[in-house]
């Protein structure tokens, strides 16, 4: 069943996100304002693997209070394609430049209030350049070992959605 839009109205817009409310009926019910969360542009993030293992991020995420290990990510910068942001935080937030990328997945994490995209890639190997060039982004960088990797996804150390995603689907596609 599809719900019928009346229209939407900005609350709040900033150069990273907006909120707004959108006017919108349920079919054979009721008509009622919906909050949406509307990004600006995507996010791309990256799962680097190289013969030491998969590349990966420790880091602090004040909004849940919480620690765990992450895939390079971040926004899309106007004007750049997602490739090429995916590669460029990869380099900024680790001090890698990945090899090559292959698209793994593109989804939206909360199509039920937001309309934010996450683009997933794969890089395989990367060529180490210097640290990192934001030093606030990872309390650590490090390659952690494929089983390791299975290890933490498992345990509950990797957090977030995107890293979750991006490395559940590799893992899921690396399989014979």
């Amino acid at each position: 069943m599809k719900w019928t839009e009346h229209g939407e109205r900005v609350i709040y817009d900033s150069p990273w996100v907006s909120l707004h409310l959108a006017d919108v009926e349920v079919p054979g019910g009721a008509r009622f304002d919906h909050h949406v969360i509307r990004r600006k542009l995507p996010a791309a993030g990256t799962v680097v693997v190289g013969d030491e293992g998969v590349l990966l991020l420790y880091r602090h995420r004040f909004i849940t209070g919480t620690w765990g290990w992450e895939v390079p990510a971040g926004r899309v910068e106007e004007g750049e394609s997602l490739e090429e942001a995916a590669a460029r935080e990869v380099l900024e937030e680790t001090g890698w430049q990945p090899g090559p990328l292959r698209r793994l997945v593109g989804y939206h994490p909360t199509n039920g209030i937001s309309d934010m995209r996450f683009e997933l890639f794969v890089a395989d190997g990367a060529t180490y350049v210097d640290d990192p060039s934001d030093p606030s982004e990872s309390s650590k960088v490090e390659w952690v070992p494929v089983e390791r990797v299975r290890e933490l996804v498992l345990s509950g150390a990797v957090q977030d959605g995107l890293s979750l995603t991006a490395l559940m689907f590799w893992l899921l596609s690396a399989l014979p």
